[in-house]
């Protein structure tokens, strides 16, 4: 029997609690003087008022590297939960439909600091070690509510001041204007979780603002390979990293795209997830969440920049290494870096799927027992002829 959600929500937590452990020692103060890498944080626990706060580390300096997903690709697990667990988070509760005042303004002007600004936090009493995990959102260490804080040395983005300022740009057009401008799509987000874009603004919470501008950014380039010609091969790509691997198949098709993913559990057993879409979109939350929406960003950023479009086919196992979650990013730039990589060309779908499953656990027929990506092409409709 596969596992149930909570289940496998138990075992994370166990082990994200079995890191905290080691480091628990590491932060027991009411204040803390760091230079934020800069980051933001909106919870959801609340909802609609919710804690809100920077997260800053004992640190001054370039501290970049600790909030910028972008750059861990290759860092071990350790590595990443030692980033994580040197930002400690400050919060105070703010209504997420009221995103005003002079701390909602400083988080705001903090979320678009192009370097890493002076931050000076006081807490009301000593902080402590969080529990909260997900599977959207990196981990971070202690929090502590806070009492007064203090930013300095900041040197605003011009792009994101831009758009921060243009109250009559949709959240959406904003989120377009700046992914094409270069920005990375984790400052985006965080713009987007504390309140800086669109006509009628408000707070949305790290996890949501993630998979949402994954989301926005995904359909929209999907939206543009529709007017591309298909891809006229079968090919293969593959990544791993931090005990997932990855596979990539593109085939002669109009757009259509699964993602299914498998993982391990403690018990020894395999669960699986599975969600897929065609030229119309997906039609309902993912099964597999987050995950979801940052591979279909990686794969609709490679189809653009061939002038393609294709039939997609995302296959992640998720080995018990994996003993920490630390965010949907490593999806998206798993998916990145695979599809940079030299594909490897097969002749047909069937031998693409074998090389998909080559070097993985799952078997090629449990992956396509669980998946639909077989049905969905023998109900192909007349324009697929055309």
């Amino acid at each position: 029997m596969a596992p149930t959600a909570g289940e496998i929500r138990k075992s994370i937590e166990k082990n994200w609690n079995d890191y905290l452990s080691k480091y628990a020692n590491l932060f027991s103060s009411n204040s803390i003087s760091g230079s934020s890498p800069p980051s933001v944080f909106v919870g959801s626990y609340g909802y609609p008022k919710v804690g809100v706060g920077p997260m800053v580390p004992p640190i001054h300096g370039d501290t970049s590297l600790l909030d910028s997903p972008e750059r861990w690709l290759g860092k071990t697990l350790e590595e990443i939960v030692n980033f994580r667990l040197n930002l400690v988070r400050g919060t105070q509760n703010v209504s997420v439909t009221n995103p005003q005042g002079k701390y909602i303004e400083n988080l705001q002007e903090l979320a678009m600091s192009s370097n890493t600004p002076d931050s000076e936090i006081t807490f009301y009493k000593n902080t402590a070690p969080t529990t909260f995990v997900d599977g959207d959102s990196a981990p971070f260490g202690p929090i502590g509510e806070i009492k007064s804080a203090k930013f300095s040395g900041m040197s605003t983005s011009k792009p994101i001041e831009k758009t921060y300022y243009d109250h009559d740009l949709k959240a959406e057009d904003a989120i377009l204007k700046l992914y094409n401008s270069g920005i990375e799509i984790s400052k985006i987000q965080k713009c987007l979780s504390i309140g800086m874009f669109g006509k009628d603004r408000k707070l949305v919470p790290t996890r949501w603002s993630i998979t949402a501008t994954d989301d926005m950014i995904s359909k929209n380039l999907v939206k543009e390979t529709l007017d591309y010609p298909q891809v006229d091969s079968y090919l293969v790509f593959t990544h791993e990293h931090l005990g997932n691997l990855f596979s990539v198949l593109l085939f002669p098709h109009r757009w259509i795209f699964e993602m299914e993913e498998a993982w391990h559990t403690d018990k020894g057993e395999i669960g699986f997830g599975v969600d897929a879409e065609d030229a119309n979109g997906i039609d309902h939350y993912p099964n597999i969440a987050g995950a979801y929406y940052a591979a279909k960003l990686g794969v609709a950023e490679y189809l653009i920049k061939q002038k393609r479009q294709a039939g997609v086919l995302v296959l992640r196992e998720i080995q018990p290494e994996y003993a920490v979650p630390v965010g949907v990013w490593q999806v998206r730039e798993a998916i990145r870096a695979a599809m940079s990589k030299i594909p490897t060309l097969v002749e047909t779908m069937d031998q693409g799927i074998s090389l998909a499953c080559k070097n993985m656990s799952i078997s090629k027929n449990e992956w396509m027992t669980k998946g639909t990506i077989l049905k969905m092409l023998k109900q192909k409709s007349i324009s697929d002829y055309f």
